[in-house]
């Protein structure tokens, strides 16, 4: 081994440890008795190992009811993100209508605009339509989803005319040719920017958090922030739990696909940029 990719291993070995450290430290909290989580000195692993804090907090801390409430806005706010992505994405790549660059251009603008720019006249929008403390007051404002356009709008730029060419001689429509020819090549990258919406819905807090009061439609990370650490007070090991319950789905979903996401990188051209 080269001197240079020991000194690259020896750095992603550090950044891997710095990373995991803060993960590792709360599945041990939240493994040690309660009256242990504030000894001083602080050990990793207590005097026994126990599960009474995940069963505190499955019993006791609405969990389950928030996690099922992300489990659907975030699950809703994936297909109807790449679904209507990929068809403006499509839509720009392989049609000519009048104002298409300026429509473009705005797309491209959005990428730039914080997304915190946006939470007043959203949530005043909201208000207006009644859907306050409602799913789809959740769930609408995070489905329009620029960069996703632009990374689907590149990739079909690639996808060969000469197939969607040979469909139309053969009589299909452009409906038909978008969803039996165009999506299922698509297939890497829509894995890729699927997973990538799935995370960043699942973690989504701040919207969730202004327009969602009821804790019967409080998505997990809202219900954690308002009610956990209400109830649960200066109660380390329940916190901590609740905090590993809340990142195992991201963790199963990464472990279960990450090659979608790595191949979805490759075919988007992102990976030297």
């Amino acid at each position: 081994m080269r001197r240079g990719q020991l000194v690259l291993l020896v750095l992603a070995v550090l950044l891997a440890a710095a990373w995991l450290a803060p993960m590792a430290w709360a599945v041990a909290t939240s493994l040690k008795p309660e009256g242990e989580t504030t000894a001083v000195p602080s050990t990793w692993i207590g005097s026994e190992i126990t599960l009474d804090a995940y069963a505190l907090v499955l019993g006791t801390g609405g969990i389950v009811k928030w996690a099922i409430n992300s489990a659907v806005t975030t699950l809703v706010v994936t297909f109807m993100t790449v679904l209507l992505s990929a068809m403006a994405a499509y839509g720009f790549a392989r049609t000519s209508f009048r104002g298409r660059r300026v429509l473009l251009g705005l797309i491209l603008a959005g990428i730039m605009v914080p997304p915190q720019v946006l939470i007043a006249p959203l949530f005043a929008e909201m208000v207006a339509l009644g859907l306050v403390d409602t799913w789809w007051g959740i769930i609408l404002p995070q489905i329009a989803a620029p960069l996703i356009v632009y990374i689907l709008y590149k990739f079909f730029q690639e996808v060969p005319p000469e197939l969607e060419q040979a469909a139309f001689v053969d009589g299909a429509g452009r409906w038909r040719v978008f969803f039996t020819i165009v999506l299922p090549l698509s297939r890497p990258v829509l894995g890729a920017v699927a997973i990538f919406t799935f995370i960043t819905t699942w973690n989504n807090f701040l919207w969730p958090f202004l327009v969602s009061t009821d804790p019967n439609t409080m998505t997990l990370p809202v219900g954690l922030a308002n009610v956990v650490q209400g109830t649960f007070g200066l109660r380390y090991a329940q916190i901590m739990a609740s905090v590993v319950l809340a990142g195992l789905p991201l963790l199963v979903v990464f472990v279960l696909f990450q090659r979608q996401i790595i191949r979805g990188v490759a075919h988007t051209g992102l990976a030297g940029q």
